[in-house]
């Protein structure tokens, strides 16, 4: 028994030896092998669709859009303060306010004009009042000469009976009545021209005053800008508040003055947004009408949106920016998808595929190097890195597609190990 026991813990111990011979020897090579592999960032060799793109930087803008502008008034107001306004990204139905200026000048002059009206209305009914008593006393008076007229006309008749001096002192009589009667009809009609003139300038005195309180009625009501359609409310910037050869601007603000005229705010037409930017005179003929686009809202990070690009312009435009000058064509790309997140003024990045390789052996960009005036990849294999000669047939930004030298599966050094080494 004792001898059997001794053999079993014999065998114990020897399966515990190896065990720990196993585990410190799988310890010692897992350390020796980690120090042997480079610290080289690596990439995997890939199959795929090989895709070629033509970056274009930009901003989001509505290709439609309603402005709305600060009002051309005619009652001398100048330039208009702003009292209220609405922020940038403020939905509006139509004909809510989006800007309200400030009306105090204009409520003076309009009460001024009212009352100019009401006084010139009062002197047109107390002109008629002064005619109309004028021609009744006229009329009186002509009556009273007619009167005068037939009753020297009966003194006449009653000659036969009078003496001839009584007679003809009767003609004269019946002469100076028919004159008066005659000096009466003259001034009857001629207070009635005179009333009708004085009328007349009363009612073009009341009709101006009319005229000035309809005007500042209307500027009263322009001071006010109402939203003319539903939409989402975009603030444009006062160039005033910056200068006017400045490249940025703040928005209109409460507080600021707008001169007649300055377009204040917008309205875009959501279904019509795209991104406007510009591509480089070598690139201009990559990139064509109805070409696919990928696209990222830098204050959207979330999401990328498809579009297609909508325009290419004809002629290249000089940019300014840079020295010397690179002759650039605007282009614009439709975004065909919808987010009401996306709003006007936005900076974006639309990528446009302009070449496109199907099945084909990929790598990353900075995989690639140039040595002794080949193209090389250096492979991982086991521990260490490989140069190997790679033919390159498209390279991209991101991208390059490998013809021969790799294949899919393989590690690829991201970094020169060489250089790592030195």
């Amino acid at each position: 028994m004792n001898a059997r026991n001794h053999k079993l813990l014999k065998r114990r111990w020897l399966l515990l030896a190896g065990a720990g011979l196993l585990i410190g020897g799988a310890g010692v090579g897992s350390v020796r092998f980690g120090r042997s592999v480079p610290n080289v960032p690596t990439g995997e060799v890939t199959r795929g669709d090989f895709e070629e793109y033509v970056k274009i930087r930009g901003e989001v803008k509505a290709k439609r859009s309603l402005s709305i502008h600060a009002p051309h008034t005619r009652g001398g107001v100048g330039d208009p303060q702003i009292v209220k306004i609405a922020k940038t990204g403020t939905v509006a139905k139509k004909g809510d306010v989006v800007v309200e200026f400030d009306t105090a000048k204009l409520r003076e002059t309009l009460q001024q004009k009212r009352s100019d009206l009401k006084q010139a209305e009062a002197e047109i009914e107390q002109g008629r009042a002064a005619a109309k008593l004028q021609e009744e006393q006229d009329l009186t008076d002509l009556e009273k000469a007619r009167y005068d007229v037939q009753r020297a006309k009966l003194e006449v008749s009653k000659a036969e009976i009078l003496s001839k001096i009584e007679g003809e002192k009767n003609k004269l009589l019946l002469a100076d009545a028919e004159q008066h009667l005659k000096e009466e009809e003259e001034k009857l009609a001629s207070d009635r021209t005179k009333a009708a003139a004085d009328n007349d300038g009363k009612k073009q005195k009341r009709e101006k005053a009319l005229r000035d309180a309809h005007i500042a009625e209307q500027d009263m009501a322009a001071l006010t800008l109402r939203a003319p359609v539903d939409g989402m409310v975009t603030i444009l910037p006062n160039w005033r508040a910056s200068g006017w050869f400045s490249d940025s601007a703040p928005p209109f603000k409460e507080g600021d003055r707008a001169w007649q005229g300055a377009q204040i705010a917008e309205f875009p037409d959501i279904s019509t947004l795209r991104v406007n930017g510009r591509v480089e005179e070598a690139d201009r003929g990559r990139v064509k009408e109805g070409e696919p686009a990928t696209l990222r809202i830098d204050a959207v990070p979330d999401r990328e949106f498809r579009g297609h690009v909508v325009e290419i312009s004809a002629l290249a435009k000089i940019d300014f920016s840079g020295w010397p000058y690179p002759r650039n064509f605007d282009v614009a790309v439709q975004i065909d998808q919808a987010d009401a997140r996306v709003r006007p003024g936005m900076s974006a990045t639309a990528r446009v595929a302009v070449e496109k390789l199907p099945d084909a052996i990929l790598i990353p960009a900075q995989a690639a190097f140039q040595k002794g005036g080949k193209t090389v990849a250096y492979v991982l294999s086991g521990s260490s890195f490989q140069e190997r000669e790679i033919v390159v047939a498209k390279r991209g930004e991101s991208q390059v597609s490998v013809a021969r030298g790799l294949k899919p599966g393989e590690k690829v050094a991201l970094k020169d190990p060489t250089l790592q080494k030195q």
